[in-house]
């Protein structure tokens, strides 16, 4: 049997038993784990004041180290770039869909919201890349789950929010007014709509198991990603973007230090066909 860890929220749930049921299908027995993180602890917190997205994995981490669970399943996007020793990102099944999503009360894309809306997200990522397409816009922290984001726009705490394509579809959720953004012009978030498997690297016999679920794809493009966040030294504070297609392998968008009032911008398009695209340049505006 597998005992399979994973947080406790509603999609954390539905991408455990997604995994859960591949593996059934193959043959093996498997037990849902759900755990409570730090992270799900302090949902009012500021993630960066508070220790980052690491919180949202530390104590899945550590019950996969100590033996209490077999594999550890992960949005990959929550995951730092440097995982704990002895522990080894086994399988990345297949990706969904990597856009962000647009959910607006009164409809359109960005281009269409008026001046002044409120858009709702606690992302570093979003909140830069909107106020980079539309300065006159108004970036507003929204924190929890999908159907507490969507509930906050729908009692007028915010005009729109940004969330992951990945999360409404594996959700079954349609709201309505939501648009894709363009991943060349919002780029998505390293790992996102991939999900990350952890395993314990002396576990031979549970490497194997999950295994059958890796996608060779997908595992190129979370690489080729996550490669750019451990160069970057990127952290869930830092505004990062890098998004992997099968040929154009990597590009970082705009990256302002917004609570300075400084704007940094490092290489705004990099298309890297299999050779290095050189050194990252900074300019200050």
């Amino acid at each position: 049997m597998i005992r399979l860890g994973t947080r406790g929220s509603p999609l954390a749930l539905c991408q455990a038993r997604l995994v859960a049921e591949r593996l059934e299908r193959a043959g093996t027995t498997v037990s849902i784990v759900p755990m409570r993180t730090e992270g799900d602890r302090r949902l009012d917190a500021h993630l960066g004041a508070i220790g980052g997205k690491g919180l949202f994995v530390r104590e899945i981490e550590e019950a996969l180290l100590v033996g209490m669970i077999d594999v550890a399943v992960h949005s990959l996007k929550d995951l730092p770039a440097e995982l704990p020793a002895g522990i080894c990102l086994a399988a990345y099944p297949e990706r969904e869909d990597a856009r962000d999503v647009l959910v607006a009360r009164e409809g359109g894309g960005l281009e269409d919201l008026p001046t002044g809306a409120a858009i709702g997200t606690s992302s570093p990522r979003r909140g830069a890349i909107t106020r980079s397409l539309r300065p006159d816009l108004v970036v507003v922290p929204v924190r929890g789950n999908v159907d507490t984001r969507l509930r906050k726009l729908a009692a007028g705490e915010c005009d729109a929010v940004i969330l992951a394509a990945a999360g409404l579809r594996r959700l079954g959720l349609s709201p309505p007014h939501a648009r894709p953004l363009d991943p060349e012009v919002f780029v998505p978030a390293v790992g996102q709509g991939i999900l990350g498997i952890e395993a314990r690297r002396d576990d031979a016999r549970t490497l194997a198991v999950v295994d059958r679920l890796d996608d060779r794809g997908t595992r190129c493009r979370a690489i080729a990603e996550r490669a750019c966040l451990a160069r970057l030294g990127a952290s869930c504070a830092t505004p990062l973007a890098a998004h992997a297609a099968p040929r154009e392998i990597a590009f970082v968008e705009k990256i302002p230090k917004t609570r300075s009032g400084k704007i940094m911008r490092r290489v705004l398009r990099a298309w890297d066909l299999g050779q290095p695209v050189g050194d990252i340049s900074t300019m200050e505006e």
